[in-house]
């Protein structure tokens, strides 16, 4: 009977509980809360996540102290426990496991001992410890695979099970924000970690990179110190690799990238654009980008989005309805930060607002977010429209002809869709359009600008077009 005494104490909590907050609320915050054990006067509960916890104490603190106070007096006290990953099987909630990869000990010889100490060493210290930059969170078992990203989970897989010796090397992954390429990127460099714990793997923003290698160069043997650490990586992940401009970070990269990669190391790159389209790259390391694999994040499909807020709903401990999920999936087509953003405005707003969260509030969140007309602009709306002005079928449009009015209607669908769809590539665009390559879209986007300026009928049509696409709001 003593045993159970947390179970009959924290009933009675509810009981008070429940008299003094809305029944609909009650069932959302405090039905899911299981007592676990009493120690003297402090009781233990079990709450879904750490999301839970922090808006149970914003929006009830008062009451729950209340109802504490009431069954066992003022000494009170209540501690909170996070229910397990595995309760919510596939996705682990982050804090849960908290298993932060951690690389060996590496020696990295100073340019001259006893001289300036390099950027990464102490002087009289010939080991340092590199810290991965990974973050746990970035896990496979937390990542939503679809047709969006699958081709570059199959080859994140491999290279995770055997870094360096697949024909997946440098691994390239590009698309738009938020499409998802850190995260499996790093759950890459996780996963080999996980695999091999011996190997040293690294994530650095290639901002970060470039900060680094100004560093070295402004003090003597600095930049010496520089290459000899990034030369001992096992595994390196550069993020957004399209911000590594300047001839001599390039140089710098392309002395580290031939070493690594000729030693067998992998290589990991992501960027919003793909390598063809990088601007201001030296050939000989663009050469080098397109080596291994390119893949391409694509937007996630509806079902695919529906899955990630499902999952996402799972780890964050809250149980929302299928109308609900499903107004989400068909609202927010862009990304997957963007879909996930609009779930925790949605969970914020509701408990803060003590509110029930209906579609009804989802399509309030969601208007805020995502605006009216942007967001419904697609390649294949600009093929509809360009379509119905011209007149002509959609076969017709990405066919082979050369016919005038055929050709310039193509045209102005790759350029409208250039300019309208932001972070939409122009390889993308091409596939879509006649199965075209990037060249073919950025000479076709060439061709449009040079007609608006000395043509005023072709102006017209792009005007007319574009007003079609994007109405003007009245």
């Amino acid at each position: 009977m003593t045993a159970e005494r947390h179970i009959l104490v924290w009933n009675n909590c509810l009981n008070f509980i429940r008299e003094n907050i809305d029944p609909k609320q009650f069932a959302v915050w405090f039905r899911p809360i299981k007592p676990v054990a009493l120690e003297d006067s402090t009781l233990k509960i079990e709450v879904p996540s750490e999301f839970f916890r922090e808006y149970l104490e914003d929006a009830y603190l008062d009451i729950l102290k209340a109802a504490l106070k009431k069954e066992l007096g003022v000494a009170a006290k209540l501690r909170y426990v996070i229910a397990p990953v595995q309760k919510a099987q596939p996705l682990s909630y982050p804090a849960a496991h908290g298993n932060t990869p951690v690389n060996k000990s590496i020696s990295v010889e100073t340019y001259a001992r006893g001289g300036n100490p390099g950027p990464f060493v102490f002087p009289g210290v010939q080991r340092i410890q590199v810290n991965p930059q990974l973050n746990p969170v970035y896990c496979f078992e937390n990542l939503v695979v679809g047709e969006c990203n699958r081709m570059g989970f199959t080859a994140g897989e491999s290279i995770s099970a055997a870094p360096g010796k697949t024909p997946f090397n440098p691994l390239f992954l590009f698309g738009g924000p938020g499409l998802g390429k850190t995260h499996l990127a790093q759950a890459i460099g996780i996963a080999i970690k996980k695999k091999y714990p011996d190997l040293v793997v690294l994530y650095v923003p290639a901002s970060r990179f470039k900060t680094q290698f100004m560093d070295a160069v402004a003090v003597k043997n600095k930049f010496t110190d520089f290459i000899a650490f990034y030369q001992k990586m096992d595994v390196l992940i550069m993020d957004d690799i399209q911000d590594l401009n300047g001839p001599s970070t390039q140089n710098a990269f392309f002395a580290i990238f031939n070493h690594l990669h000729q030693s067998g190391k992998q290589l990991i790159f992501t960027s919003d654009r793909a390598p063809a389209e990088l601007e201001h790259f030296e050939a000989r390391l663009l050469s080098r980008l397109k080596w291994g694999l390119s893949v391409e994040l694509q937007k996630p499909d509806y079902a695919t989005r529906l899955e990630m807020l499902r999952a996402r709903a799972d780890r964050e401990g809250i149980q929302l309805s299928k109308d609900v999920l499903e107004f989400l999936a068909h609202r927010i087509k862009s990304n997957f930060r963007e879909l996930e953003g609009a779930l925790i405005s949605l969970l914020a707003n509701a408990t803060l607002a003590h509110k029930e969260i209906t579609v009804e509030l989802a399509e309030s969140i969601t208007e805020k977010i995502v605006g009216e007309d942007q967001n419904d602009v697609t390649i294949d709306k600009v093929q509809r429209v360009v379509c119905d002005y011209f007149r002509i079928s959609r076969e017709e449009l990405i066919s082979k002809t050369r016919k005038r009015q055929i050709v310039q209607a193509r045209q102005i669908a790759m350029y409208m869709s250039r300019i309208l769809i932001s972070n939409c590539s122009l390889s993308t665009i091409g596939s879509e359009i006649g199965g075209k390559d990037h060249a073919t879209v950025l000479h076709a986007c060439t061709t449009v600008t040079d007609l608006m300026s000395t043509d005023k009928t072709f102006k017209q049509y792009v005007t007319d077009i574009e007003k079609l696409l994007v109405p003007v709001k009245r």
